[in-house]
């Protein structure tokens, strides 16, 4: 394991915000629109402290997802300024905390701060381990040349191409499959 489980959850649930994103949908669908998406997103990625579940909230959190997306957009010394400044929007205080089927680890906001502050202080104090480890290279955009969702690569090689949100590694070698297939056809091999 690259990174501590609870860096790589709140990697995960960075990764899944960001790719709710419509520019990241081949179709160009928000898909946090509806308390529901809000819902399904939790389930996913549950998260301790308050949870109100009401319109505002959705709208916090729908609010912070260019934020984040801007992490994938940067390299590693274009990150430090946005993480520290989600850190420093957040008043984050670092403390440990235990609680459910976690072990020790770190929250840096009350439990009763805003859903979006927890999120956004969460991602940034798992890019906080990404930099300092100097792991910036596996935050990553997919390849695919009609998507743009974001991914982290945890392979040993660091050879991850494409998300895991579109079949994007399997269609993109039909295609370049197709195209030999078309070309070979053509020159008559």
């Amino acid at each position: 394991m690259v990174f501590g489980h609870d860096t790589q959850d709140s990697l995960a649930a960075a990764v899944d915000l960001v790719n709710t994103l419509p520019a990241t949908d081949t179709e160009g669908a928000d898909t946090l629109s509806k308390p529901a998406d809000l819902e399904a997103f939790l389930t996913a990625h549950p998260f301790s402290g308050s949870i109100h579940r009401s319109p505002e909230e959705l709208a916090e959190v729908r609010a912070i997802r260019p934020l984040l997306r801007e992490l994938w957009l940067v390299d590693r010394v274009g990150a430090v300024p946005i993480v520290n400044r989600m850190l420093q929007e957040g008043n984050a205080l670092p403390q440990l905390a235990i609680h459910d089927d976690y072990d020790w680890h770190i929250h840096a906001t009350p439990p009763d701060a805003p859903l979006a502050t927890r999120i956004l202080v969460e991602a940034a104090m798992a890019f906080v381990d990404v930099i300092r480890s100097d792991e910036y290279e596996r935050v990553r955009v997919c390849a695919a040349d009609d998507c743009l969702s974001v991914y982290i690569d945890y392979s040993k090689n660091r050879s991850k191409r494409y998300c895991d949100t579109g079949n994007c590694g399997n269609r993109m070698n039909v295609n370049a499959y197709r195209r030999r297939k078309a070309r070979a056809e053509l020159s008559g091999s």
